[in-house]
């Protein structure tokens, strides 16, 4: 039992270290340029697709199956989702707030729509399955296959942590928070906020669909009713119960709140009748809900809430 018990565990982080993925790069768009992107699900679901298409077995009935190496494919979902959040942010960048978040979204129910009804490239409803998992070998032993696909998930994490760590101590990552707190003050030192505003867009978008990938993968098969809004809802939840602008924050959220999903999700299945937990479902949505407005009230912040210059010398708290 206990074997078991590590192997859901290995299991339950991988899953979260995929969404502190989405975190990470929501958090370079939100966290460190206060872009309000909420087509979140359309970044991660056009890295999942392309990769999925690069490295599936050819297929009679679909575009595709070039069988390719599963890292080729994460490689290929970073570029296509990195330039698809530079034509989107070449286009929508110069807006603000809600106006950005309008046309965000507006990108991820054309994604959705995209990728249920381009049945020929994307499988449609029916989705795309076989996908390749990264030590396909060790299937038979579930402790020893979920444990290495952990170690991945770890390995690309950090990675991607002390990256963007580093990107935040530099001058870039300084620019991006002053124009995030005064933008009309970084211009006039000379900067062209656009032109920073929308790399951090592209970069954010890109590690979006890394993640993308890393999920389809380790799940083995993908389909549209994965990249509905409320994956876009669990994101901004995850960057908010952790602390937007602090990458530990990204990784801690991410984890906290997959482990409320996971958890209410058991809970639902324990003590629900089995034709009732279809409509139950939605009390998972509610222990998010409930759970993001105890943070708010009790660590506005989040966990790991970035403090300002201004608070270190007595002023507001971000």
């Amino acid at each position: 039992m206990s074997l078991d018990l590590l192997a859901y565990g290995a299991f339950f982080l991988t899953m979260a270290l995929t969404y502190a993925i989405i975190c990470l790069g929501l958090n370079v768009q939100w966290g460190m340029t206060g872009l309000f992107n909420v087509g979140i699900a359309a970044f991660v679901a056009v890295g999942a697709y392309t990769s999925a298409i690069l490295t599936t077995p050819e297929t009679a009935d679909r575009f595709g199956g070039f069988d390719l190496p599963i890292v080729v494919g994460w490689m290929g979902a970073a570029l296509v989702s990195g330039a698809l959040s530079w034509a989107v942010g070449a286009l929508t960048i110069r807006l603000r707030a809600d106006y950005l978040a309008i046309a965000t979204f507006g990108v991820a129910v054309t994604v959705q729509l995209c990728v249920l009804n381009l049945q020929s490239v994307t499988g449609g409803s029916f989705g795309i399955g076989f996908i390749p998992r990264p030590f396909a070998s060790l299937q038979e032993d579930a402790l020893l296959f979920s444990l290495a696909n952990c170690g991945v998930m770890a390995l690309v994490v950090l990675v991607l942590y002390l990256g963007l760590q580093h990107l935040a101590r530099s001058p870039w990552g300084r620019v991006l928070r002053a124009i995030r707190e005064d933008e009309t003050a970084a211009q006039a030192l000379g900067k062209r906020p656009s032109h920073f505003r929308l790399q951090a867009f592209t970069v954010g978008g890109a590690i979006m669909g890394l993640a993308g990938a890393a999920q389809a993968h380790f799940i083995g098969f993908i389909a549209p009713d994965n990249y509905m809004p409320i994956l876009t809802f669990q994101v901004w939840a995850m960057l908010i119960v952790g602390g937007a602008g602090n990458n530990r924050g990204a990784i801690a959220g991410a984890i906290l709140v997959w482990g409320l999903w996971a958890l209410s999700a058991a809970l639902v299945s324990s003590f629900v009748p089995p034709q009732d937990q279809a409509r139950a479902a939605a009390l998972q949505i509610v222990a998010i809900g409930v759970g993001l407005c105890l943070m708010l009230l009790l660590r506005p912040r989040g966990l790991f809430g970035e403090t300002s210059p201004l608070s270190r010398l007595g002023g507001t708290k971000r």
